[in-house]
């Protein structure tokens, strides 16, 4: 299979006009566990907050589970910055239930020290560099292409600082992380059924995490920009434009338990290659399974798309985490918006000028992909 597979016409339809009828809304909290305090109480950790809205005309078989990446909640995919509806709005128009999850400690999930350990945040600066002013700083080959933040993109303008007023505080500790968020995400399939992913950036990791707890309830994952396997590849400008930090995700695509066939009882048993060479200009090396490589049998079966844009850094190596995907078992597209006429776009394009495009894009991935029979 070609690394890029075209997902239809470039382009997209806007939202649908008219207003968007909703039969049912609210909220709830799924996973979570009580622990045992310093002083002899309790307290309950790890649960999340689930917002969800079901449209008067639910005419897909499946909802979507949108889970935001660092730092964010359910309201990057509920409004744009510059005042647009999101995500979730184009997709309840178009007859999908929605449900968003606020990661476990962050948002309206609490956190509790004693049990999640420290906090960390991207400062306003940082934020701009990698997100919304790349062009500015040119870390990396693609920058000087983004074109669609609706703004200026750094501190000062309107947009920005009402982006940057929605960040959030990260669990500092991975892996607790990703043990929360793969509790959480299992809890909520147990109790909504079947359902599509649909993850942002460091999220990608707990949708591979979700989808091999609960294969039978996962129908499709679609994987914005994840983070790349094993490494996390970092911008920093030329000459040497990426770095690897090293093996951060010891078991491939995440930092704690995935299942592997042949089955594995010790991640020092999977061995990991850097490529020699980058396997096309402006891209990074990428890490894939030495050969013979494992299988990812909860994941077999699964149509994955890994969509990337034009100007973000992740573009480097998003091929790479498909390849990946590819090479264990795994029903993986790689889809490039610039292949197909959508240019400009960098990580948080969810909240892009022309975000309803790209969404365009993954409705009619998810039409050729899933079924009710899926």
């Amino acid at each position: 299979m070609a690394d890029t597979e075209r997902a239809g016409r470039a382009g997209g339809e806007a939202s649908a006009p008219g207003d968007l009828v909703i039969a049912k809304q609210g909220h709830f909290y799924v996973g979570g566990h009580y622990h045992e305090t310093k002083d002899g109480g309790h307290i309950r950790a790890g649960q999340a907050h689930v917002e969800y809205q079901i449209p008067a005309k639910a005419t897909e078989p499946y909802p979507i589970v949108m889970i935001p990446g660092g730092n964010q909640s359910a309201t990057c995919f509920t409004a744009t910055p510059d005042g647009r509806d999101g995500w979730a709005q184009y997709f309840l128009r178009r007859g999908y239930g929605v449900y968003i999850i606020d990661q476990p400690g962050r948002g309206r999930s609490a956190h509790h020290p004693e049990i999640q350990g420290g906090l960390r945040l991207s400062d306003a600066e940082d934020i701009s560099r990698r997100f919304t002013a790349p062009a500015r700083h040119k870390l990396y080959p693609q920058a000087e292409r983004h074109s669609q933040w609706p703004g200026e993109g750094i501190p000062g303008d309107p947009v920005f600082d009402a982006f940057y007023a929605s960040h959030l505080t990260n669990l500092a500790e991975r892996e607790i992380i990703q043990h929360h968020n793969q509790d959480a995400g299992e809890a909520l399939l147990d109790e909504i059924g079947p359902a599509i992913l649909l993850t942002h950036s460091q999220s990608g990791t707990f949708g591979w995490l979700i989808a091999d707890a609960r294969p039978g309830l996962v129908k499709a994952i679609v994987a914005v920009e994840p983070g790349c396997p094993v490494g996390f590849i970092e911008p920093k400008g030329p000459p040497d434009w990426f770095a690897h930090s090293g093996v951060e995700r010891v078991w491939g695509l995440a930092s704690i338990p995935l299942t592997y066939d042949p089955p594995v009882g010790d991640p020092a048993e999977l061995r990991f290659v850097l490529e020699d060479v980058a396997t096309g200009p402006e891209l990074a090396r990428c890490w894939l399974q030495a050969e013979p490589a494992r299988a990812l049998p909860n994941l077999a079966g699964l149509p994955v798309a890994v969509i990337s844009s034009e100007a973000s850094f992740h573009t480097a190596f998003d091929a790479g985490t498909a390849r990946f995907l590819r090479q264990a078992g795994v029903d993986a597209t790689y889809v490039q918006l610039a292949d197909l006429g959508i240019f400009g776009n960098g990580h948080m394009m969810m909240l892009e000028k022309n975000s309803d495009e790209v969404a365009g894009v993954i409705a009619r991935w998810l039409a050729d992909h899933v079924t009710a029979s899926s």
